[in-house]
């Protein structure tokens, strides 16, 4: 089972633009969980998307919910990213599989996500800073999982 990107519920097209060309350079799935800010139709994808969106594998759900019950049918952890979280991201010893979870630009993840969530992870930044852009976040996550899951099980 791949890595792969949970963006859940989205206010901005363009951080979800800028996450599903991440994913797709990282060959990363993308789940994203609804409802969303804007409209997310084919066309929407593909302009958020770029031409990015055909190499992408993704999967939407109607809402939390429906993602809550996908993680716990597929076995999956769910890392949520927040500004909450109790663990450092970098002492996370990330898997293939792992689902790696972000919330909104306005509100984080819903009380359900975090519930869900195996790991509650955060992002060490300078003292006063309030937070990283979502879409700069998820990128430092994916990158640190993809080194440490390529040194582990492909030799790096």
């Amino acid at each position: 089972m791949p890595l792969s990107l949970a963006i859940i519920e989205p206010e901005i097209a363009g951080n979800v633009g800028a996450m599903l060309r991440t994913a797709a350079c990282f060959d990363v799935a993308v789940h994203v969980v609804e409802p969303c800010g804007f409209a997310f139709g084919d066309a929407s994808l593909r302009r958020a998307g770029m031409d990015y969106a055909d190499n992408l594998v993704l999967q939407r759900h109607v809402d939390r919910n429906a993602f809550v019950d996908h993680i716990q049918q597929s076995g999956a952890r769910l890392i949520l990213l927040t500004t909450n979280g109790d663990t450092n991201l970098y002492r996370i010893a990330f898997e293939p599989g792992d689902i790696i979870a972000v919330g909104n630009e306005g509100s984080g993840a819903a009380q359900s996500i975090h519930d869900a969530a195996d790991v509650r992870a955060r992002i060490a930044i300078k003292a006063g800073m309030r937070s990283l852009n979502v879409s700069v976040a998820a990128a430092i996550a994916l990158a640190e999982a993809l080194r440490q899951i390529h040194a582990k099980h492909m030799g790096a």
